[in-house]
């Protein structure tokens, strides 16, 4: 089982790093489009869908990278103050209780949707626009694939954390966030 959590985790990092990359991809073609419409008075369709697309590809490929690390935005008024097993037990029924049940009812609920735009291969309403809405509406899946795998991970830490033995990954008092009071 350390395999596979250790192969999910992996999996995880690598497409958060890679995805990371299109952030500045996203940059380049945003500065793109500004430069065309302000400097040479000309619209680029293509290339603010492009950056439309792009901008959706890093918010949900790098949402599991984003748990993995502990980045999300959360309230700290409680959670910082506690104890690091009393942190384990959140981040356990956190895990379970919200974050799986939410990423199935998010899956549950698009998959129709998405295969739908899939069905008509769903194309730009824009003129100019990229032919590719499908494959932009099909990130609502790939959100979920990358929260749940996280998720899993994040299961089998905590569990071993509070039921077994400590795994890396786990936060402790060399580990904790920058800020947080023991």
């Amino acid at each position: 089982m350390d395999k596979l959590i250790s192969g999910l985790s992996w999996l995880t990092e690598k497409v958060g790093r890679t995805v990371s990359w299109a952030t500045l991809l996203l940059l380049l073609l945003t500065l793109a489009v500004v430069i065309l419409r302000y400097a040479f008075n000309t619209g680029a369709t293509a290339l603010q869908d492009s950056a439309l697309y792009l901008h959706g590809a890093v918010f949900t490929l790098a949402a599991g990278y984003t748990l993995k690390h502990d980045a999300h935005v959360r309230v700290d008024i409680f959670y910082r103050r506690f104890s690091i097993r009393t942190r384990h037990w959140v981040d356990l029924l956190g895990t379970l209780l919200l974050l799986l049940p939410v990423s199935l009812f998010i899956a549950w609920e698009c998959w129709d949707y998405v295969l739908a735009s899939w069905r008509i291969t769903e194309k730009s309403a824009e003129a100019g626009g990229l032919p590719l809405v499908y494959l932009q509406k099909s990130l609502l899946l790939a959100l979920v694939v990358s929260l749940l795998i996280q998720g899993i991970v994040e299961l089998w830490t905590h569990s071993q954390a509070l039921f077994g033995r400590e795994t890396a990954g786990c936060p402790d008092e060399t580990n904790s966030r920058e800020g947080d009071v023991l």
